[in-house]
């Protein structure tokens, strides 16, 4: 058990006084903010004399003080203060013999990896990736919201969102670095593996040979003696090899082991002041030996001092795809070629646009595992992303921790699974309604206040409510990840896929028609296309929603007359050919490439494809030639002087077009007399360029005539800024919308056929 009373250091009572002349306040006074009757504690506390564990811990709070810098930590009698005499080869010898006598127990206690949802161990070394660390704790960095925003919000590149780029070093070059350490590291990042990796390589004799190498989990050292010290539970663990107090003492007080004490935040209640002071009293003793510490980044409560805190970073793309092709071959049990080239489709689908949320998550190992567990089955993700978002956020929330029996504080456990998910639902509706993807800890906790004040038995008191909800944003950082803190006192959910997922979940939670009229507004913002996704994913049915939608993508299309009369082309021109397609699928392609090569949002097919995927294909009839006639006018429009020569070759090979004029012969006629007006290429560039100076509008202009008279295309349509604003708002929309139709597992056929049947029509028919 702790001990009821606590004295204050030497040092902590310098610190302490420092404090008390900066308040200005007489001792009485101090007695007075603490609740005591009588000054007396106090001038104990202040000349170091035994006082209450309780009252110490209340003194140092009012005065802003860490109680265990101030504390003296008692001395720790169970290990022996006289160092026996060994002879520098004779210590050599020791460690030697002891390495290989303890070399299969290293092996079997670090070797192996128990990945959760694979039934089977697996060996460390036919998986593990080194890691990369970071010598700036995330955490600590005073930086501006504004520094973080190192994305264009428009564009919004996903893949490290909120990383102010740091130097990255290999795990194991900071080791060799710094010989005390401490590994931070968000949930599910690697820090056991690494500490793992680190003991077997120091086993093998490739790091560290002339060490003993000593693996400690701390939460089994709390748990299973609660009397031993460090180093006698240390010596037990030793006790199969028969080694003498005596020796384990030579060989730690020469500094020659490598102790790693891992999952130090996995070390709840009355244990946490236990385990500090018996791993403080070891390292003070001890210090000569290379000492790692690893623990979760939010929970390094405790300061070592002489410790150097890093950070394992998230992986790369390049340790993403060295991963994955283990992965393969490895829980697979591919070939090595047949790996390479899963992984490398793997990685190939990862980087696809529909997928840079999975990238994104992919960033973490636990979550990398996960996804390359998903993976093998199909080859591919499933299209459905709310319930693969969903399973990543029950390993996190719950599984994580359950599959290693570890149980974390009360507070933050009262709250059911349910409530967690609320309230993350809650903080990510609002925050990304308001487009804040990083906040001050103040604007964060008043929102976990607010959603705490709803609950049954919520408190009043307003100071209490605020501790409340500061000791709940901790827990959700430190035991799941969700929310971290990216920068001092600014907070960010740790993926912005989870932050998405959350927001639709609180759509769908009240799903009225204010809330869905609300999220329409967004329809053609680029950074709400997932959260419209993910809602109809989720909702059951999502008929309703898919029908507000289609509203808001017809009111679009009549935002101005340019837009559409643009619009009433589409539709007539679409009427006067005959192809085998969807019809919709006809004005998606005419709204395609009605517009100039440069102008275009995206100048392919796709909206077309997605209604009627044929047009995948060659295509064939009326559409084969107005693209090839369409081509070889943004060619024309495209030869600058620069570019000049290939483009006028270009240009030439775009008018062979005789195989599709077989119905339309005055046209080809025309066609080729337009041709033969080209000078040829043998006559030189310089009297291509000057004959292209001098004639090249006038030729432009008479193959834009011909299009508009015999095929009613190539219209140069001229919109202003704010007319092309209205055309992309409504060409987004329209994309998004058939995402939505595609991606609805919970609609209405007759329905999704209606939709379809009227897209790109000035009014739904």
């Amino acid at each position: 058990m702790a001990k009821r009373s606590l004295q204050a250091s030497d040092q902590g009572i310098k610190k302490a006084k420092q404090a008390f002349r900066r308040k200005g306040w007489t001792q009485e006074y101090l007695a007075g903010e603490v609740g005591l009757e009588t000054r007396q504690p106090i001038w104990k506390f202040f000349t170091g004399k035994p006082i209450d564990r309780q009252v110490f811990h209340d003194i140092c709070l009012i005065l802003g003080l860490d109680p265990v810098e101030i504390a003296r930590q008692p001395a720790d009698e169970s290990i022996p203060s006289e160092t026996p005499s060994y002879q520098t080869g004779d210590i050599h010898a020791l460690v030697q013999k002891l390495r290989s006598d303890n070399y299969d127990r290293i092996q079997s206690q670090c070797g192996t990896l128990q990945i959760l949802d694979i039934a089977r161990p697996i060996s460390l070394n036919d998986l593990y990736i080194d890691v990369n660390i970071l010598e700036e704790i995330t955490s600590q960095r005073w930086l501006k919201i504004s520094n973080l925003y190192n994305f264009d919000a428009s564009e919004f590149e996903r893949f490290g969102l909120g990383n102010v780029r740091q130097e990255r070093v290999l795990g194991i070059d900071a080791i060799l670095k710094y010989s005390h350490v401490i590994v931070l590291g968000k949930p599910g990042s690697g820090k056991t593996t690494f500490l793992q990796s680190l003991a077997i390589s120091c086993n093998q004799g490739k790091f560290q040979s002339h060490c003993l190498p000593i693996f400690i989990n701390l939460k089994n050292f709390a748990e299973e003696n609660t009397q031993l010290s460090l180093f006698n539970y240390i010596h037990e663990y030793f006790s199969p090899l028969n080694i003498s107090e005596q020796d384990l003492l030579a060989i730690l007080s020469q500094g020659k082991a490598l102790v790693l004490l891992d999952g130090l935040d996995e070390v709840f209640g009355d244990n946490r002041d236990r385990v500090f002071q018996k791993v403080t009293s070891f390292i003070d003793k001890f210090y000569k030996n290379i000492i790692i510490i690893s623990c979760r980044i939010a929970a390094q409560n405790y300061k070592f001092l002489g410790f150097t805190e890093v950070e394992i970073a998230d992986f790369t793309k390049a340790q993403i795809a060295a991963f994955s092709e283990k992965w393969l071959r490895v829980i697979v049990n591919k070939t090595p070629a047949q790996a390479k080239a899963l992984a490398s489709k793997f990685m190939q689908k990862l980087e696809l646009a529909e997928n840079s949320q999975i990238l994104e998550l992919a960033a973490t190992p636990i979550l990398l595992n996960f996804t390359c567990l998903v993976f093998q089955f199909v080859e591919d993700f499933p299209k459905n992303r709310a319930e693969l978002y969903k399973q990543g956020l029950d390993l996190l929330l719950v599984r994580w921790d359950e599959a290693r029996g570890i149980k974390r504080d009360h507070l933050y456990r009262d709250l059911s699974l349910l409530n967690k998910i609320k309230l993350l639902s809650y903080v990510a509706g609002i925050t990304f309604s308001q487009g804040d993807y990083f906040l001050p800890e103040t604007k964060m906790r008043q929102l976990i206040g607010k959603y705490l004040r709803q609950m049954p038995q919520s408190t009043n008191d307003l100071d209490a409510l605020d501790l409340e909800s500061q000791a709940v944003l901790k827990a959700i950082e430190m035991q799941h990840g969700l929310l971290v803190e990216r920068a001092r006192n600014v907070y960010s959910f740790s993926h912005l896929t989870f932050q998405e997922y959350f927001t639709a979940r609180e759509i769908v939670t009240h799903p009225d028609t204010q809330s869905l009229s609300e999220l329409l507004t967004h329809l053609p913002e680029k950074r709400w296309r997932e959260v419209f996704l993910l809602t109809v994913e989720i909702l059951e049915p999502a008929d309703e929603l898919l029908q507000l939608m289609k509203h808001k993508v017809d009111s679009l299309g009549v935002v101005n007359g340019k837009l559409q009369d643009f619009l009433v082309w589409v539709e007539e021109k679409s009427q006067t050919v005959y192809t085998p397609y969807h019809p919709a699928s006809v004005r998606a392609f005419y709204l395609t490439i009605a517009l100039p090569q440069e102008d275009t949002l995206i100048h392919n097919q796709n909206l077309a494809i997605y209604l009627d995927g044929r047009l995948a294909g060659n295509l064939v009839g009326d559409l084969a030639l107005d693209l090839a006639l369409t081509h070889a006018l943004s060619v024309s429009l495209a030869i600058t002087e620069d570019i000049f020569f290939h483009r006028f070759l270009a240009l030439s090979l775009a008018l062979e077009l005789e195989y599709l004029l077989d119905n339309e012969l005055h046209l080809r006629e025309l066609l080729q007399d337009l041709k033969n007006q080209l000078p040829s290429p043998n006559q030189g560039r310089q009297a291509l360029k000057i004959w292209w100076q001098t004639n090249a509008q006038t030729w432009i202009e008479e193959l834009r005539s011909l299009m508009m008279s015999y095929r009613r295309i190539g219209y140069n349509w001229q919109f202003n800024r704010e007319e092309w604003q209205d055309l992309q708002n409504y060409w987004a929309a329209n994309k998004l919308l058939i995402d939505c139709l595609n991606s609805a597992n919970n609609l209405t056929p007759s329905l999704r056929d209606s939709i379809k049947e009227s897209m790109f029509l000035v009014k739904a028919s």
